[in-house]
């Protein structure tokens, strides 16, 4: 019996390794194949330079990064609190039996296709945009929005289980003590889940920045830097998907150097967030 225990213990330690192993690959593959641009171009250059035109020799991707961040942080204004709005509703305030219907249901969203998401983009809340605020209608404020619908899923089913871990307990002597249901969950409730909360938060950006597919189809993919939200904007990943099936050469390692650029965004993304929750 002990043999076999230590049998399925290596067997789960190298399977493991094996996750871990490949995404190591995944990473050094990718920084082998970007650096060289990078150091060849500089640092300074290859970052803060706004004239993308790899043909020419330029390699500057300020104008994308830009894009990227204002992309995910106006998905996170529009999603985040209609998600957890509606995570409070069904954790808290929802009969039990509506809630075992409609979270399922909540959750089955976030395997739609992001190209659904895109058409619908495309026909419905482009022309929209176009008709009644201006601009061409594929733009900053469509990629936004799209993507604050996206992340609603994952940042929803993920905080009402943080809310529901919390003990009955907690709630039961809130109440006892005087308190009503709103203070109940504005004042406990909320502050005990924060870190499941954040979870849902962090996972939501992760979704947000590294989307392609949705954001091709509605942002307008425009290589200059945004002043509105009405302005057509082409995100990183927006950028390698167009570029990579024609590039090479310089061009190739300069679509792989993007790819370092945003991973390393999102590593800051999700340990800043993850060091705020910690502080607090």
């Amino acid at each position: 019996m002990l043999t076999r225990e230590r049998l399925i213990e290596k067997v789960l330690l190298l399977l493991a390794l094996s996750a871990i192993g490949s995404l190591a690959l995944i990473t050094i593959f990718i920084f082998l194949e970007g650096l060289p641009i990078i150091l060849k171009t500089g640092v300074r250059h290859f970052i803060f330079g706004a004239h993308w035109a790899p043909t020419k020799g330029h390699f500057g991707i300020l104008a994308m990064i830009l894009s990227s961040i204002y992309v995910t942080l106006g998905a996170l204004i529009f999603g985040v609190p209609l998600a957890l709005a509606c995570a409070i509703v069904l954790a808290e305030f929802a009969p039990p039996s509506l809630t075992r219907i409609l979270k399922p249901t909540i959750e089955l969203l976030a395997g739609i296709p992001s190209v659904v998401y895109g058409f619908l983009g495309v026909v419905l809340l482009v022309p929209i945009i176009r008709g009644y605020l201006g601009g061409p209608g594929l733009s900053l404020l469509a990629a936004a929005l799209i993507l604050g619908i996206m992340i609603l899923p994952t940042v929803i089913s993920i905080s009402i289980d943080a809310m529901n871990a919390v003990p009955t307990l907690y709630r039961e002597g809130s109440i006892a003590l005087g308190a009503t249901q709103w203070q109940t969950v504005r004042k406990l409730v909320l502050p005990a889940a924060r870190s499941g909360i954040i979870t849902a938060i962090i996972l939501g950006m992760g979704r947000a920045i590294g989307e392609t597919m949705a954001v091709i189809m509605v942002a307008g993919n425009a290589l200059s830097i945004p002043t509105s939200i009405l302005d057509s904007v082409r995100t990183l990943t927006a950028n390698i998907a167009l570029e990579l099936g024609y590039a090479s050469g310089a061009h190739r390692e300069a679509l792989f150097a993007t790819g370092i650029v945003l991973f390393i965004i999102i590593m800051i993304l999700n340990t800043a967030a993850t060091l705020i929750a910690g502080r607090k």
